[in-house]
């Protein structure tokens, strides 16, 4: 088993999300991350889509998601091949003792600190999976109290656009000419 990353481009419409997580269900596949999101296109949303499966059940899940109306592309990612990032937030315990410490991991992992409580400071962080497990083997002896984090979101390197070719552009509305024109 492997991990891959889906770009899927579906239409924005109520009920795709269900439909879409329901085909993986339906095929005994644990979604490791899912992120939607708009693209720059409002009649479009964009899925970032972890899963850890084989190759050749993932083929047919994406014949079996091309199939699906709502689907317009669908595009895998390579590790090398794309930029990939997921965001957390953490509540770490930092009484007198050891806040100093505490925002000394917060400087060297170039996160930000968003609240400050007398006894513990929430964090933000960014970055790759790698980076976000790295930083919370830092300050766990620290105590984590609370925990959220993102799924991952994924973007391919270079110019080209997953949507390139892809959408139509959307005509513009001519107005009819002015009567006696």
């Amino acid at each position: 088993m492997s991990k891959h990353t889906l770009s899927v481009l579906v239409e924005n419409k109520p009920g795709v999300l269900a439909r879409i997580a329901g085909l993986f269900s339906r095929r005994g596949f644990n979604i490791d991350s899912l992120a939607v999101g708009p693209t720059e296109h409002p009649e479009v949303s964009r899925m970032t889509i972890v899963v850890n499966v084989e190759d050749s059940p993932l083929e047919q899940v994406t014949k079996q998601l091309n199939k699906l109306v709502e689907v317009i592309k669908i595009v895998e990612l390579d590790g090398s091949a794309s930029v990939n990032r997921e965001l957390m937030l953490v509540k770490v315990r930092a009484d007198g003792d050891t806040r100093g410490r505490v925002l000394d991991a917060v400087a060297i992992f170039k996160a930000k600190v968003v609240d400050v409580a007398p006894d513990a400071v929430t964090i933000q962080i960014t970055g790759n999976a790698d980076k976000l497990a790295d930083f919370l083997a830092v300050v766990e002896p620290f105590g984590i109290r609370e925990l959220v984090q993102s799924g991952m979101v994924a973007i391919g390197r270079g110019s080209r656009s997953i949507t390139e070719r892809t959408l139509r552009p959307v005509p513009v509305p001519v107005p009819p000419p002015a009567a006696g024109q």
